[in-house]
């Protein structure tokens, strides 16, 4: 079955990989899907301490934070085993953009306990950066007499009611500002919603929350230069989850495809559904090279044609992971619908990371521009 293939000559790879599937054999990403849902809960607990006790959360941070300071390599793996696997904790979104806000911070006391309470599952450090259509935010922050004002709305929140403290994106007199922000501060609402495949993402308004002005991490460019990074490393780690779930999808549709009978025969005996299978296998191949090779570029002293990759590679990974999903469903017939039924919910997590910072047209179309640019 299609997978991402990238040179290991020293085996690191192949044993996170071993490391993410035993943790997927252990824990029903699907079973734990369903019963957070039940719960109207934005994280599960066990499965984030799991993956904390892995290492996995400070997976990218370097030494002097606490992590193992591992690169993209790492990430795409590990990110390509939780779609497999439907482990659909928030991983990218807290771990890895968290982390790399942190990564461009000054690396003071206030950073450095952030990021070693990232690491060992201790906090949950989420990020408040976008509107509910995944704009950049307007949030300000009002400096004064040693104390920092916070006021805004942000949307698309992950893990918003479970997080201990929250990064701001803030304005101040023109000025980008990143801002520790304790959950537990005065004059902060969270409401939930579910997404399409029931993870609870939050709006979370800010309303005169005052913090020491030694809770400012960054500013200025060192503020933009982490926001970019930490966007186009989530893409990436999007991407590699899209590619996971395409080839998971696929592997499970011809194992299906093999048991069901008709006519006296296993349905993947028919030729209509060889073809099918054909086309899906080929899509899923497609977009574990596209993240491939993006990985590959990043290690490459070209940023620029780094960072088209990382687009090209989302945006083949979502059209992957969407057409092979819904595909998949058809070939199960009319159990694919059901709830009980796993395939469904790949589809719904492919969708929800679609969306994730940019649907395939939206990035075509960045990719255009850069390349234009150029």
């Amino acid at each position: 079955m299609p997978l991402i293939s990238l040179d290991d000559d020293d085996n690191t790879l192949g044993m996170l990989r071993e490391s993410a599937n035993a943790l997927a054999e252990r824990i029903d990403g699907a079973q734990v899907m369903r019963s957070r849902r039940a719960g109207k809960s934005d994280l599960d607990r066990s499965v984030w301490t799991a993956m904390a006790e892995a290492g996995w959360l400070g997976l990218l941070l370097p030494e002097e934070l606490g992590g193992l300071q591992l690169g993209s390599r790492e990430l795409v793996v590990l990110c390509e085993s939780l779609g497999r696997g439907l482990l659909t904790e928030p991983y990218v979104q807290l771990a890895v953009f968290s982390g790399a806000l942190l990564m461009g911070a000054d690396h003071g006391a206030n950073t450095s306990a952030l990021a070693g309470g990232l690491v060992d599952g201790s906090r949950i450090v989420t990020t408040l950066w976008q509107t509910e259509r995944g704009a950049r935010a307007e949030l300000k922050a009002t400096e004064k007499d040693g104390e920092v004002l916070l006021n805004g709305c942000a949307g698309l929140v992950s893990a918003a009611q479970s997080a201990s403290d929250y990064l701001v994106l803030a304005q101040s007199d023109g000025d980008s500002v990143l801002v520790h922000l304790p959950a537990d501060t005065g004059g902060i609402g969270v409401s939930l919603r579910a997404s399409v495949d029931d993870a609870q993402l939050g709006s979370v308004d800010l309303d005169g929350c005052s913090v020491p002005s030694g809770n400012v991490l960054a500013r200025g460019h060192k503020v933009e230069t982490a926001l970019v990074r930490a966007i186009e490393t989530n893409r990436l780690a999007i991407a590699a989850e899209l590619a996971g779930i395409a080839s998971k999808a696929l592997e499970a549709t011809v194992d299906y495809t093999r048991e069901r009978i008709q006519f006296g025969k296993p349905i993947a005996s028919f030729q209509a559904i060889q073809h099918r299978l054909v086309d899906m296998w080929s899509d899923a191949e497609f977009a574990c090279s596209a993240v491939t090779d993006a990985t590959e570029k990043l290690g490459e002293p070209d940023s620029a044609a780094a960072s088209q990759a990382v687009l090209a590679a989302k945006a083949r990974a979502g059209d992957a992971a969407i057409g092979i999903t819904r595909r998949a469903i058809q070939l199960h017939g009319a159990m694919g619908f059901t709830d009980e039924c796993d395939i469904g919910l790949y589809m719904k997590r492919a969708i929800n990371l679609n969306a994730t910072l940019g649907q395939p047209e939206e990035l075509r179309l960045q990719y255009l521009a850069t390349e234009r640019a150029a």
